[in-house]
This record gives structure tokens, C-alpha cells and sequence, in this order.
């Protein structure tokens, strides 16, 4: 009891403490080189199906080599730490501070400083606010860092690659599964660093019904601009086509419109009733042009385009749109 908690309080941490079926727990850790020519998510995590049936994962995706690779774990290969985010998998170990790798074709170890969480209250225990204290949601979302400096070296393929001075994303979700449609989208590559953005809409069970959701955060001159279902916030557009995404949401005070500009995708294994038997396309080249308006003042707060952007968009996407 004392673990899911202390977990509870704090997303980045392990949840699935006593769950033993139907469940699902994995991190994304994005890390891009300074040069911006290599792009790559580790995503490391453990899937349980209905039947009790289990394993860990780490799934690596190249986002511009557009190609992914799924290794499998035995479950007992899984360990998490309680009361700090560390999970190691075999001999690959995870945290917010650092990587450390050893998986067939990739070795080596990064580390992350400067780390951007979403901040977390009693009231609303990271990006999931309110919701997180719902027990019944289909899946659950948290933020590790908006943005952070990286530090350290990668052999892929035998071949050296620095990443020092590169830029990182952390985040995770833990459920059932994944929503039945949903879009999901982030960059901290802007024309100035310490800049990030991250934002989803994704159709939410809720009861015997369900509604359109949405969370997004624009992380600028060291403030979060929030943009949430639970904290006011309206969503005013929703229009996805095979090479576009048109977001618009807005608060009282703020208005922020994002146009993603949709790139090939690399399928990825996706949780369905706590087994990876889905898939997803996700692209890590797409480009995300970005404003920001003080509706009060009406003057235009931040206006940009984000590079080396993450995006998916999947499933029934009619039934998000506005």
C-alpha cells in the first residue's frame, strides 16, 4: 500500500505495484544530438495480458532512420525501484537522471541534467490533475521532463555518436490501453532553446460514455502555459487529414493555435488490454508551427516552428475531431 501511494503522488515512479493482469506500464525517453541528425525513443516498460500472461520491453525507435525494434524481457528481467524512479531490464537501466544501455546493436550511457518536470500539487498529482485520482480511467499519463540538457555517448551499430549538448523529453503512460483514438504530439526544438511543447487529445471512457480530452503544455521562458480539461480550458478545433493537424485551445487569458505538419511514421507495439498487440505510427520528423495569443491584450505572446517533432495520430480520428 505504502508503494502505490508514495507512486501515486508521484507519476514518474512505478504504479504497477500487486497489479498482476490487464496492465500496462511504459516510459518515453526522447534524446536528439545537438547536431539534430539522429532522433531516437527508448521506450522500456511491462505488459500484462488478461490471462495473467507477462513480459518487459524495451522498444527502440529511429526516428530518422524511421525504423523500430522490440526487444522482449522475460517479467522477472523488470525491476523497479520503489519510492524513486529507477527500472532497470536487465542490464539496461532507466531513471530521470540517466540511461544506461546494452541491447543488441546499441550500448552506452546518457545522462540528463536541467530536468523540467510538470509540477505536481496534493490536488493534482501532475498533468492528469484531478483525473488521476479517478480509478477507473482506461489509461494514465505523466510528464518526467518537458525539456533537458543531455550528456553522453552512444555506439549504434558499432558506429560512435555524441549527444552531449543534445535536448531530451521524458514521459510515461500507464492503464489498460491506449485510448481508441487519439493524437498525441511533442518538440522542444524551437529557434531558441528551453522551449517545449507538449499536447494530446484522445477520446476518454468515461461510465458508459465517453468525451474528447485533452492536455497540453507549453513550456516558455521558464513558465508553463497549461491547457487541460480540468483547468478551464476549451478545445475549439480538432481537424486531422493525412498531412495535417489542426489544434486550437484556449483559456481566459490564453489562446494557442498548433498546425503539425504530418511525416512518414515507424509502426510502434502498442498496449491493448495490457498486451503490446497494437500498433502505432509515430514520426519524430514532423514539424510544428506554434502561436500564442494574450486574448486580453491581444498580442502575440510566442510564435515559432518546432523541429524533430514526435507526433501520432491513431485510431478512429473522427470521432476527436471538432
Amino acid at each position: 500500500m505504502k508503494k502505490r501511494v508514495q507512486a501515486f503522488f508521484n507519476p514518474e515512479q512505478y504504479h504497477g505495484w500487486g497489479k498482476t493482469k490487464n496492465y500496462f506500464e511504459g516510459w518515453y525517453f526522447k534524446v536528439v544530438n545537438e547536431a539534430e541528425t539522429k532522433a531516437l525513443a527508448f521506450i522500456p516498460g511491462i505488459a500484462m495480458d488478461q490471462q495473467g500472461n507477462k513480459q518487459s520491453f524495451i522498444q527502440v525507435l529511429d526516428g530518422k532512420r524511421k525504423t523500430s525494434v522490440y526487444h522482449k524481457f522475460d517479467v522477472t528481467d523488470f525491476v523497479p525501484t520503489a519510492g524513486k524512479f529507477s527500472v532497470e531490464i536487465l542490464n539496461n537501466q532507466f531513471s530521470a537522471a540517466q540511461i544506461d544501455l546494452q541491447l543488441p546493436g546499441i550500448e552506452g550511457r546518457l545522462e540528463f541534467s536541467g530536468n523540467i518536470p510538470w509540477p505536481t500539487k496534493i490536488h493534482s498529482p501532475g498533468i492528469m490533475g484531478p483525473f488521476a485520482f479517478v480509478p477507473f480511467m482506461e489509461c494514465y499519463h505523466g510528464i518526467v521532463s518537458m525539456d533537458h540538457h543531455i550528456a553522453g555517448e552512444l555506439k549504434i551499430n558499432n558506429e560512435l555518436f555524441d549527444f552531449t549538448n543534445g535536448r531530451g523529453y521524458m514521459e510515461k503512460d500507464w492503464g489498460r490501453s491506449f485510448p481508441a483514438a487519439y493524437v498525441w504530439m511533442q518538440t522542444n526544438h524551437f529557434s531558441e532553446p528551453g522551449i517545449s511543447l507538449k499536447t494530446s487529445v484522445a477520446k476518454i471512457p468515461w461510465l458508459r460514455k465517453s468525451f474528447v480530452g485533452f492536455i497540453g503544455g507549453l513550456w516558455l521562458n521558464n513558465k508553463l502555459y497549461r491547457f487541460t480539461t480540468y483547468n478551464g480550458s476549451s478545445l475549439r478545433k480538432s481537424a486531422i487529414t493525412e498531412k495535417k493537424v489542426e489544434l486550437v485551445i484556449e483559456n481566459s487569458t490564453y489562446r494557442i493555435e498548433i498546425l503539425a505538419h504530418r511525416d512518414e511514421g515507424t509502426a510502434l507495439a502498442s498496449p491493448i488490454g495490457g498486451l503490446m498487440d497494437g500498433r502505432v505510427e509515430e514520426s519524430m520528423t514532423a514539424e510544428v508551427e506554434v502561436q500564442l495569443l494574450n486574448k486580453k491584450t491581444k498580442q502575440i505572446v510566442f510564435e515559432d516552428t518546432g523541429r524533430n517533432a514526435g507526433l501520432e495520430v491513431a485510431g478512429k480520428i473522427e470521432e476527436i475531431m471538432l
